[in-house]
């Protein structure tokens, strides 16, 4: 860590306060000489425990900037990881009020259910395999409270890897029963195909993603405990989203998970 602390915890006042006026902010790296990726997490974490002290609880976390075209654009070239807290969380066909977001886009991607603690480092994908109770289709929908989706490696971590919401599909299915790597995605969006993928888009393999952060977790002393969901990263590009849309993501061998938008309704 090279910022001292109080101007990571202003930092991070500043994003979190973003986040509930749902307004932007510059991004970090132009306004702070020196700010590093270590920085960037100490921000994270002050940002998030805004969100705890407000009613919140930490229910997983994200993995992020797993494609290669994404990490080439942040220069970047490994994974980040963001907090999955309650307030985030939504069940299959959610209608999600655009109103409580800033700049959403949608990802689709698989989310692991843990039903045992997984802690790192040394973590290999069969560890992972092994603590996993189930995986699901899931859309992620990121959101940025920087202006204009202007960010690198530094800014995007610092604003919890630009966790906005998800969902997961209804659907349980056993990783042990499926070729992750070999998964195929479909999303429609109103009734017509607009993105694919496959699950080895995800840094060979889903469940790679999945141990890369249970390892680094580790070496921060952040276990990955029982009952937590990871969504292990986008099999495809993002997907801009406006009222009135419905997307449905297919997973083959996994199931599907429908999510539709509005604006000024109470979140579903």
């Amino acid at each position: 860590m090279t910022l001292d602390i109080s101007l990571i915890e202003r930092l991070g006042d500043e994003l979190y306060e973003a986040l509930v006026a749902k307004d932007t902010v510059p991004n970090l790296r132009d306004r702070v000489a020196g700010i590093s990726i270590v920085d960037a997490y100490h921000i994270q974490a002050r940002m998030v425990a805004r969100r705890i002290a407000a009613g919140e609880t930490i229910v997983g976390k994200k993995i992020g900037v797993t494609s290669k075209a994404i990490q080439d654009a942040i220069g970047v070239f490994e994974p980040d990881f963001g907090q999955l807290t309650s307030g985030m969380a939504f069940d299959d066909e959610a209608t999600i009020n655009l109103d409580d977001l800033i700049q959403p886009k949608a990802e689709a991607e698989i989310a692991f259910v843990l039903k045992h603690d997984l802690i790192g480092p040394g973590i290999s994908a069969v560890d992972v395999l092994r603590a996993t109770d189930h995986v699901r289709a899931c859309f992620e929908i990121v959101d940025s409270r920087v202006t204009g989706w202007d960010i690198r490696i530094q800014d995007t971590v610092a604003d919890n890897a630009s966790c906005g919401v998800y969902a997961l599909g209804a659907l349980k299915a056993d990783p042990r029963d499926i070729d992750l790597t070999l998964a195929g995605l479909l999303v429609e969006k109103n009734g017509e195909p607009v993105a694919t993928g496959v699950g080895a888009a995800v840094q060979g393999s889903p469940l790679n993603s999945v141990a890369w952060l249970a390892n680094t977790l580790g070496r921060l002393g952040m276990p990955f405990r029982a009952g937590e969901v990871i969504l292990s990263g986008s099999l495809c590009p993002l997907i801009p989203v406006a009222q009135g849309d419905t997307l449905v993501a297919h997973i083959g061998g996994i199931g599907s998970c429908t999510i539709s938008f509005s604006r000024g309704n109470a979140l579903a």
